[in-house]
């Protein structure tokens, strides 16, 4: 097998499958025992991000049952069950744009069946991730509120079953005499049966006690006793007194098979985030503030998934992380009738005003089901609807469970989808569906392991596709014209850094996940803990995370040409196929609904460097030094001068061209908001975007006036117009500005620094990269690209301009901020030490 080119371990085993997840904004994590660790494969050994699975949790009351029915068929699983800590069964990261910072947010679902929602510590400077909503809760209010679908019951007075299992309970006194096998049965129920005495009774009584009348709760405590509201004598006799029966139950009596159709109606298995869907025609790669959700599907014990709309948030902030998060439960689906262990979404004709949302889910009774959504219930329904989905097929081929799902979108197939079925035989089954004519064809049945398939991922558009599994083999998959054959998976990799000294004794292989540039594709799998040392390996390194370069990766036929340098050490072949991938990874972000991550393709890029530093140009520039005045170039030490003053022209050229495109909207914005504006204040909401820093904008236009476009200098002209007759000024328009640590005034001479007219050489100042003003003390906004500060947010439209020079017209309303770099495109984050150790996304 290819050897990994980093590698980092972890504290916590691995339990179940799909156990990695790769966020759209670069950050991966891992389901390891009661944790779930979260780390940037950039710094794989900086701090890392934590959700931590904590114990006794408030259980869901549901019903009184009889004692005698406790171990009954449908109540021993819940009966006999010993998990003393719960630990993370399935995760899921959200698409990008949902958490408070315009981050990912994070489920999480455990073994008690419990789902929360998790966003980064961006402003509560912590390693733990913050809970911002309990899925778990909120499906116990709604389904309580429904009577868990259940015909209505008579609340006025009890039925007579109800009477003659009291009495027949009141009257059991010689059942329950102390006798010999007692202790026997008390090691079995002492952990499902809690007494609860009175305060005067001493602790050798209360553990003779048995209770007749329980409260069944589902949640991290099995089977409990409420006795809260019961007088218990103090006797210390071994006699057993007369018990009594609550006159007044809080909760309703109900049977053994209720009880166990509400608890697995609560207990959840898996989680799954669908992509972004838009509620309006705009598309851009953050999605749109308000007017943009994502649906969470979850999948239970009982069948059903319920399916939650959370929405984008109205407004971004790193300052506070109280923007709230709203999730709304809009369908209940019964997709089988057996436990759901995986889901999966597609979305189609994603560029479409109606695109088509397809949910695949499979059971343990190895069946797998697709189903197409009605997106306008879905979107604008604020109440629960069962009709929001349809069954277009229903794929069964044997028995055995389903372990994981895949799904894939071709590009070159607008209305079709690729669908990865592993099995917990180790098999998998691979099909290829036409949404349009509901024709759902079969590529084959494969063998792919002797184990439990634990993962699988689609990459380079449907053309590959990788799976693990529990016998710790890891295979690569060619699908060409049909059919699906094995090929491995290149082993002559770029080497960023070396690895870390981790044991090679791996047992099995918990899941993998593929970078958002498909060239690097990264494993988790656990020790063999009997290999390990035990005085320092074992205590430590339970698991770890491999990651694999998978850009030499050939996925179709290559044609005779010849690279056009030469690495040594590295064949031409696989030179020609990291060609083609970078090209093919780079071209899927023309689409503007792709968050622009690359840390990928850059760290490839850099591997290339160190391996032949003559051949790869990457040049190093602070951004001080592309747009100071930007008039020359001297000063540059260039070791190949011709190239790299190529390069540095067209950086120049590009981020110069960048710039313009903000100036022009910004006094665009300002000139049409001004015409329209009939007061001398302007307020703006949550969100909304404003032209800021004109009059920097316009010393800036007046330093560089030689080379900007004309349509530019005349808006700079136009701006001053309105500005003397309308005396409109925007908070954030002074033209007069102070240093921040010793109020002096500070002159403009660069859009990216500057130096205030203190006393010795003055304060050196951070510009905003977007209003070109100076950045105050507050937290602020910081591109981990080109290293620029931020702390007022570009419009939207920055980022959809087809063309330049353009007609700039902008309306002044209706424009929403987005959280990214105007230079670079990612996504901004807040600046922040390492100390504090939060996850420093890329």
């Amino acid at each position: 097998m290819a050897s990994s080119f980093q590698a980092v371990s972890t504290v916590g085993a691995l339990s179940y499958p799909n156990a990695i997840a790769w966020s759209d904004e670069n950050l991966i994590a891992i389901a390891s025992g009661h944790l779930v660790t979260i780390l940037n494969p950039a710094l794989p050994l900086a701090p890392r991000g934590l959700v931590t699975i904590s114990t006794g949790e408030p259980p869901f009351t549901i019903g009184v049952v009889d004692r005698n029915d406790l171990l009954t068929a449908c109540l021993l699983p819940t009966s006999l069950s010993r998990d003393t800590r719960p630990c993370v069964r399935s995760i899921s990261w959200s698409p990008i744009g949902l958490a408070p910072n315009a981050g990912c947010l994070l489920a999480v679902c455990t073994t008690e069946g419990r789902v929360k929602l998790y966003r980064p510590p961006f402003c509560d400077f912590c390693a733990e991730w913050i809970e911002v909503v309990d899925v778990s809760n909120r499906l116990y209010e709604y389904l309580a509120s429904i009577s868990f679908g259940e015909q209505e019951a008579c609340t006025t007075s009890k039925t007579s079953d109800e009477h003659a299992t009291e009495n027949r309970l009141a009257n059991e006194d010689s059942d329950i005499v102390l006798r010999r096998g007692r202790k026997r049965r008390k090691a079995v129920a002492s952990r499902i049966v809690k007494d609860s005495i009175s305060d005067e009774q001493d602790d050798e009584t209360g553990k003779e006690r048995q209770e007749l009348s329980m409260v069944l709760y589902t949640g991290t405590a099995p089977l409990k006793v409420d006795n809260s509201k019961r007088n218990v004598s103090a006797s210390k006799s071994k006699a057993k007194p007369r018990k009594k029966i609550p006159e007044h139950s809080t909760q309703p009596l109900i049977t053994a098979d209720k009880y166990a159709s509400r608890s697995s109606m609560l207990s959840s298995l898996v989680v799954a985030w669908s992509p972004v869907l838009q509620l309006t025609s705009k598309t851009c790669s953050i999605p749109q503030n308000g007017s943009s959700v994502s649906l969470l599907a979850v999948g239970g014990k009982s069948g059903q998934v319920s399916i939650w709309r959370v929405s984008v948030p109205n407004y971004f902030s790193i300052e506070h992380g109280g923007v709230p998060t709203t999730a709304t439960i809009v369908a209940l689906l019964q997709a089988h009738h057996t436990w759901i262990t995986a889901i999966s979404w597609a979305l189609l004709d994603s560029d479409s005003s109606n695109p088509h949302v397809l949910l695949a889910t499979g059971s343990t009774d190895g069946s797998v089901k697709i189903w197409l959504a009605y997106n306008e219930q879905l979107l604008k329904s604020t109440e629960s609807n069962h009709a929001s989905f349809s069954l277009l097929e229903v794929i069964a081929v044997d028995n055995a469970p389903v372990s994981v799902l895949s799904l894939a979108m071709p590009d070159k197939f607008s209305d079709k989808i690729l669908l990865a079925i592993g099995k917990v035989s180790g098999s998998s089954e691979v099909w290829i569906c036409d949404v349009s004519s509901s024709k759902f064809d079969k590529v084959g049945l494969y063998e792919m392991h002797d184990h439990v398939v634990t993962g699988l991922a689609w990459a380079f558009d449907g053309r590959s596709l990788y799976s693990c599994s529990q016998d710790n083999f890891v295979r690569s998959w060619i699908l060409s014209d049909g059919v699906l054959r094995e090929v491995p998976i290149p082993s002559n990799t770029p080497r960023l850094r070396s690895s870390t000294d981790l044991p090679d004794a791996y047992i099995s292989c918990l899941g993998l996940a593929v970078s958002p540039g498909n060239l690097v594709i990264a494993m988790v799998r656990n020790f063999d803990q009997d290999l390990l040392d035990p005085m320092y390996q074992q205590r430590t390194q339970k698991a770890a995370v491999d990651f694999f370069w998978i850009g030499a990766q050939q996925v179709n036929p290559l044609s005779d040409f010849s690279p056009d340098v030469v690495i040594p050490g590295f064949p031409g072949k696989e030179l020609v196929c990291w060609e083609l991938n970078i090209l093919w990874s780079l071209k899927q972000y023309e689409n503007q609904n792709k968050p622009l991550v690359v840390w990928d393709i850059v760290a490839a890029l850099l591997a290339f460097k160190c391996s032949s530093a003559k051949r790869v140009i990457l040049s190093e520039l602070k951004p001080e030094q592309i747009n100071c005045k930007e008039q020359n170039l001297q000063g540059l030490d260039c070791t190949e001068e011709e190239k790299l003053m190529m390069w540095i022209e067209l950086l120049l050229s590009s981020e110069r061209e960048l710039r313009e495109r903000l100036v022009g909207l910004s006094f665009s914005a300002f000139t049409s908001l001004s015409l329209r504006s009939h007061s001398t204040t302007v307020s703006s909401q949550p969100g909304d975007w404003f032209p800021v820093g004109l009059a920097q904008m316009e010393q800036w236009v007046s330093l560089n006036r030689d080379v900007v476009q004309d349509q530019l200098r005349v808006l700079a002209i136009e701006v001053g117009k309105h500005k003397e007759r309308n005396r409109l000024q925007l908070s954030g328009n002074a033209s007069t500005e102070k240093c921040s640590y010793c109020s002096s005034s500070v002159p403009f001479e660069s859009s990216e620094v500057a130096f205030c007219q203190g006393v010795g050489h003055g304060h050196k100042l951070a510009r905003c990269a977007v209003s070109m003003e100076v950045c105050p003390l507050t937290p602020l906004w910081f591109c981990m690209s080109c290293h620029r500060q931020v702390f007022r947010l570009p419009p939207e439209t920055l980022f959809a301009l087809p063309e330049y020079p353009v007609d700039f017209k902008s309306s002044a309303t209706n424009i929403c901020s987005k959280p990214l770099c105007p230079f670079c495109g990612i996504l901004l984050q807040r600046l922040q030490p390492d100390f504090l150790l939060s996850a420093s996304p890329v």
